[in-house]
């Protein structure tokens, strides 16, 4: 059977496997020792005073929201580029989202763009209850200035950090809570690292842990072993111990996956830096990238192909690339409900037009990545 190459794909070794057999023959599956042992090491690993551990990243942006008490009337701004739950988080707890377009270098929201939005928003007495930032592929936003933002305008910052575990930002890899008040992290398996399925939410809050530890846990208190109490509508959204004992192994091995991740960018990088084809992804001087994907863009408009036609080629050949993202405002629910349009964010809808995900995880070898590049050029010629 010919080798499929997928954008993403999970690394799994004996030692993984061993850790989920150990707590497979334990006493406790779920609600278990494990959960906490999980926490801690990503307190450790990211610099973060508290954790929570949940199902998967869009119950960890959903249990942020409804912690942070957003609510009707408040406007939450994120991007347009970026997964559904990053804005579909906003409506659960019924606050209203808004966009800013990205930076044409990073991909990230233009922290220019987003002044003056909020300015505008001030100027009609409205004043902005938090901003998502999303490291997209794996390169942090501007923080510093997010920060700025953040202090200048009184609203709450989160950092949508599902791509970027193992970025550094000023060569810290702990940045996230240096800049943000919440941080959110996915481990599904197309992620650096994996639980199967997975989620987190790290904060210097207490309070807000501990509403996330109620609300995730059907917002019941345990009063003993037996008693409980419900004051306020909670959800199921535990994770297993089994699953936090293959993200303990799997956090081990974070920086030897970066590494690698950053070693597939580089040859990708030098086999389409220079042909005008191709525009590929640049790094700010003060970030390490995670490359969760390697998002490369491909001038259609001076192709005799498109990029149905590209994407459908490659899987003939085996090659599975994907898009990241269609643009949340063009989205027939958002267009309907809230009135965005094309144009509304035009950088964002013209990286959506060129943007081509490439294979980028560890199990990649240099005879694959030549058979990658060669076959793209092949097809495009």
């Amino acid at each position: 059977m010919n080798k499929k190459y997928s954008y993403g794909r999970q690394c799994i070794d004996e030692n993984d496997i061993q850790s989920v057999v150990n707590i497979l023959k334990s006493d406790m599956l779920t609600q278990g020792p494990g959960v906490k042992l999980f926490e801690n090491a990503l307190c450790k690993k990211l610099g973060s005073a508290y954790c929570s551990v949940v199902t998967n990243g869009t119950a960890a942006l959903h249990l942020t929201g409804l912690a942070s008490g957003w609510q009707q009337n408040d406007i939450i701004i994120t991007t347009p580029i970026t997964f559904l739950a990053t804005a579909n988080c906003i409506l659960y707890s019924g606050a209203t989202p808004d966009f800013v377009d990205i930076e044409p270098e990073t991909y990230t929201i233009d922290v220019n763009k987003l002044e003056d939005k909020i300015k505008n928003y001030v100027q009609k007495g409205t004043n902005i209850k938090a901003v998502i930032g999303v490291d997209y592929a794996g390169h942090p936003c501007d923080w510093e200035n997010l920060r700025a933002l953040a202090d200048k305008y009184n609203f709450q910052l989160i950092n949508d950090a599902c791509h970027a575990i193992g970025a550094k930002y000023h060569g810290n890899d702990q940045y996230p809570m240096i800049y943000a008040d919440i941080a959110v992290y996915s481990f599904h398996p197309v992620k650096s690292i994996t639980t199967g399925e997975g989620g987190a939410v790290l904060t210097n809050n207490k309070k807000i842990y501990e509403k996330i530890l109620k609300l995730r846990t059907h917002g019941l208190e345990r009063k003993s072993t037996w008693y409980y109490e419900m004051h306020e509508l909670g959800f199921n959204y535990r994770i297993t111990d089994f699953q936090c004992a293959l993200g303990i192994s799997q956090l081990k091995k974070l920086d030897h996956f970066i590494k690698q991740r950053q070693s597939i960018a580089k040859y990708y990088d030098e086999k389409f830096s220079n042909d005008e084809r191709f525009i590929i992804p640049k790094n700010s001087l003060y970030i390490d990238h995670a490359y969760h994907l390697y998002p490369l863009q491909i001038r259609f408009d001076t192709l005799s192909i498109s990029k149905e036609e590209l994407l459908h080629n490659l899987q003939l050949k085996n090659i599975f690339c994907q898009v990241h993202y269609i643009p949340i405002h063009l989205q027939p629910f958002y267009q309907k409900n809230f009135g965005f349009k094309l144009n509304d964010f035009p950088i964002a809808e013209n990286f959506y037009k060129q943007e081509l995900s490439l294979p980028v995880h560890p199990q990649l070898e240099i005879n694959d990545l030549k058979f990658i590049t060669d076959t793209i050029r092949e097809i495009i010629r």
